[in-house]
């Protein structure tokens, strides 16, 4: 017999396709009557029944998770009803536990598609089913098979060519999915490959514009302590305030680079963990800020024995961003508050830093973290907006996350987790 014979034998077989979705019962009927098959839908495996006697069709495509009626009770069902044996029978499912299988031989289910599945191997399991239909004796009664199975006991009556159609087909999904599996595996590698390229290149252009910054900024330095020391005595108030501005200007500009380029290069760092005290980290912060800025009058409450796993320079660079933080947006308090310490929240350790300052519109908490966005005027706090986004980042590479609440003149608390 000839393929076109063999086609046109089969093709006219009508195939009953029982789907819950609307939209997956239509996608797969436009693809079915594309290949000439005639169609019918019913929306369960209850309306699929009713339908059956009168449809007559040749063969059921079937999902499994329905209402009312399953997928496998219907395939048991039908198979177990003498004139409707002889109809093939696919399950489709997303299900992926080995007893998916056991339940489908169980039933008397011919073919397993899993999806997503690819149209062309659908079509080709429909083709295949058609053309061999079952001879009279494969639907006789057949002695029953009992197995064991993690634990269960099922019978099964399927016919052995039955049996090995099912397996076999089992075993062909699972093979086209290990290769879209291999497939997805080394496009994510091939997607890596170019992002790591990616952030090579970034970091290579953030250290060659930092270098051509630096060196006009140098220039200025100079220049500006030439001139001063060379003519300073004979420079007017205005003019020698003029030459403070440009080089704090420039000293600030100098530490903007700076803080871009350690910004950048968090990405590469490797996570070296390690049992970090967290406490100590804190109030050693804190001490430096005295040093600096004796004149504050701050509160500290500092949890003693606050300890995380986590790499100890990273881990440095929040604690120093959070405290600096806290410490100066409470800057116009008469007297500061800042605390550190830790909670439990649904099982998990969460670390928090709590301020009495300046606070902020929760309406705006989702820019907090965002690279040079500032929720408050440059006059009224310094800064570059950056000090939040690099501790987002630092988080993230502990596989943790940050978030924040807050409210305007009340102050701030800042939350952060860290995965073991």
């Amino acid at each position: 017999m000839t393929d076109s014979v063999r086609i046109s034998e089969y093709s006219g077989g009508k195939i009953m396709i029982v789907e819950d979705s609307p939209t997956q019962a239509a996608h797969l009927q436009y693809m079915l009557e594309k290949q000439g098959y005639r169609v019918v839908i019913a929306g369960n495996g209850a309306k699929a029944l009713d339908m059956v006697s009168t449809e007559n069709p040749a063969l059921i495509i079937s999902d499994i998770l329905m209402p009312e009626m399953d997928g496998y009770e219907l395939c048991r069902r039908i198979k177990s009803h003498d004139e409707q044996c002889g109809i093939r029978f696919i399950l489709l499912t997303s299900l992926s536990d080995p007893l998916d299988i056991i339940r489908g031989l169980e039933c008397g289910a011919d073919n397993f598609i899993t999806k997503p599945y690819d149209e062309a191997f659908l079509v080709s399991r429909v083709g295949y089913l058609l053309e061999n239909r079952y001879e009279a004796e494969d639907c006789a009664a057949l002695p029953e098979i009992k197995i064991l199975f993690s634990g269960k006991e099922f019978s099964i009556t399927s016919g052995r060519h039955q049996i090995l159609d099912l397996l076999l087909s089992t075993y062909e999904s699972t093979i086209m999915k290990n290769k879209e599996l291999i497939k997805a595996r080394d496009d994510l590698n091939e997607r890596n490959q170019q992002l790591k390229q990616a952030n090579q290149d970034l970091e290579a252009f953030s250290h060659t514009v930092s270098h051509d910054l630096r060196g006009p900024l140098n220039n200025i330095f100079g220049s500006c302590q030439v001139i001063q020391e060379l003519y300073g005595n004979n420079l007017d108030k205005n003019c020698l305030e003029f030459f403070t501005y440009i080089h704090d200007a420039a000293k600030n500009m100098d530490k903007l680079i700076g803080t871009i380029l350690r910004f950048s290069s968090l990405s590469r760092q490797e996570v070296l963990r390690e049992q970090v005290d967290l406490s100590i980290l804190t109030r050693e912060i804190v001490a430096e800020h005295r040093f600096r800025d004796p004149q504050r009058r701050v509160t500290t409450d500092i949890m003693d024995g606050v300890t995380a796993s986590g790499d100890l320079r990273l881990l440095r660079v929040v604690m120093e961003n959070l405290v600096a933080n806290a410490w100066k947006y409470t800057s116009m308090k008469e007297v500061a508050v800042i605390q550190f310490g830790m909670l439990e929240q649904a099982g998990q350790t969460v670390y928090f830093v709590r301020d009495n300052g300046a606070g902020f519109d929760m309406a705006c908490a989702d820019k907090l973290f965002t690279p040079f966005q500032r929720l408050h005027a440059a006059n009224e706090f310094e800064g570059f907006g950056i000090g939040l986004s690099t501790v987002q980042r630092i988080i993230q590479r502990h596989n943790g996350r940050i978030w924040a609440e807050g409210e305007i003149g009340a102050g701030a608390v800042f939350y952060f987790t860290l995965t073991p």
